[in-house]
């Protein structure tokens, strides 16, 4: 065939068996699509797509278990030893008309056809151990160079579907690979049509970027025009500047050396994304020209919860980050006390989150003061450690009492009850040592009188 190529890729023997049946049934047949990409750059694919000649009812003929994933797409899934695979028969999008889903599909028997209408070039290979690798449109070439390119009409091809032009971006982001130059202007021209893409989608592609080795790819989409059709918000702190010694980048430059400086932890990373995006609606001058942005951690955790609903986020991760961009910039005396009184606030369980946010903030400003200020992160981090070492009681469930045990002991149900709870947990973080069972319904008693 027309574009194949020697290449071996070590597909699994599930994977080998589909592919096996179809072609000995008369059917043309080849994994498409990410898993040979990745397997070309020696990466594990996450799924493996088989693309075939047969029509959806010639497969299912061919295989005992299978179900209907997309059939009107063409793509059936088949069940071996209870794993899945999708194999779609080679077709042909008609005219799109939401910009995401075609109006109609027709099947072909062209291998060449269906390459032609996947999104870029280094998703657009086929392969089979029998005639080795399909690579009509340059995919093999781009992945060498390291560049997103798209298949054929970069404009056409987004037109067809806008979340390719977000796609694109996360493509660059995960591979570390460039933006073919035609494929950014066609990005940029047909950005406004992403405000048609659902927020579900966006959200997913959203965060790959973000939990790639490139966050910052997020300057590319915002340079691009994308973001001001799913994040604005983001926009305003890549035009909001920081006039204060602690600052040496704008909020949004700011907030991509942030996302550098943190693991790729889901919540991390987001908590990274909008800890500073309150500070454009509260920015002041004063008269010397400094710039303050005063209580913008809470203006940060309104948007971050805006945010985060409008694109469908999960109440769970909302919660979370929503709580360390509160808290984001909380600051205590490096003291035993205080740092309990800090994780009881911020709960236990996101107090070591909150001290890698302090560090990634931290890293991405200036360099005044930073030694004191890591310096000061580390102290609250060895106390923490030696709370958690001690066991040291700073949530109520630690407390050594109960409201059961208060209750046996004669006191009544009731607000009062709580209140002499809240009030023991109270000395408790005061003195740890005072967290005994007797020495506790000994303090409870004095409370009541």
């Amino acid at each position: 065939m027309n574009g194949a190529r020697q290449t071996h890729i070590a597909m699994p023997d599930k994977v080998k068996e589909i592919i096996r049946t179809l072609r000995g049934a008369g059917f043309e047949a080849w994994a498409v699509g990410g898993c040979v990409r990745d397997s070309i750059l020696g990466r594990a694919p996450g799924d493996w797509d088989i693309t075939t000649s047969a029509l959806p009812e010639q497969t299912k003929e061919l295989f005992p278990r299978t179900f209907d994933t997309g059939i009107q797409h063409g793509t059936v899934t088949v069940l071996l030893e209870g794993e899945g695979f999708e194999v779609t028969t080679y077709r042909i999008d008609g005219t799109y008309e939401d910009s995401r889903h075609p109006t109609e599909v027709t099947f072909t028997r062209s291998l060449r056809e269906d390459l032609l209408r996947r999104d870029f070039t280094i998703n657009a290979m086929a392969y089979s151990d029998e005639e080795g690798l399909v690579d009509i449109f340059g995919g093999m070439e781009d992945l060498e160079r390291g560049v997103i390119r798209c298949v054929g009409d970069a404009r056409e091809r987004f037109r067809e579907d806008a979340l390719r032009i977000l796609r694109g971006v996360r493509f660059a982001a995960q591979l570390g690979f460039d933006l073919e130059e035609e494929t950014r202007e066609g990005m940029r021209e047909l950005a406004p049509t992403l405000q048609r893409i659902s927020a579900e989608r966006i959200q997913t592609e959203l965060l790959k970027i973000l939990l790639s080795g490139r966050p910052d790819m997020l300057r590319t989409a915002w340079e691009l025009g994308m973001t001001a059709w799913f994040l604005p918000e983001f926009d305003r702190m890549m035009e909001t500047s920081q006039e204060t010694p602690h600052h040496m980048y704008t909020v949004g430059e700011h907030t991509l050396h942030a996302l550098l400086n943190v693991r790729p932890d889901r919540v991390l990373r987001l908590t990274m994304l909008f800890h500073d995006m309150g500070k454009p609606d509260l920015k002041t001058v004063d008269a010397d020209g400094t710039a303050h942005f005063k209580k913008h951690a809470l203006r940060s955790e309104e948007l971050t919860r805006e945010v985060m609903r409008r694109l469908k986020f999960d109440n769970e991760t909302l919660k979370s980050v929503a709580t360390l961009v509160r808290y984001h910039d909380y600051r205590m005396p490096v003291r035993g006390e205080a740092v309990r009184r800090a994780m009881n606030r911020i709960g236990p369980a996101l107090f070591p989150l909150y001290l890698e946010v302090r560090r990634a903030d931290v890293l991405a400003q200036s360099l005044y003061l930073r030694e004191e200020k890591l310096a000061d992160i580390a102290g609250v981090e060895r106390l923490y450690r030696e709370a958690l070492a001690r066991r040291e009681c700073v949530t109520l469930k630690d407390l050594a009492v109960n409201g059961s045990d208060l209750i046996e002991a004669g006191f009544r149900p009731g607000r009062e009850l709580g209140e002499i709870l809240q009030s023991l947990l109270d000395d408790v973080m005061r003195e740890p040592e005072l967290n005994e069972r007797e020495r506790l319904l000994a303090l409870a008693e004095e409370k009541k009188k």
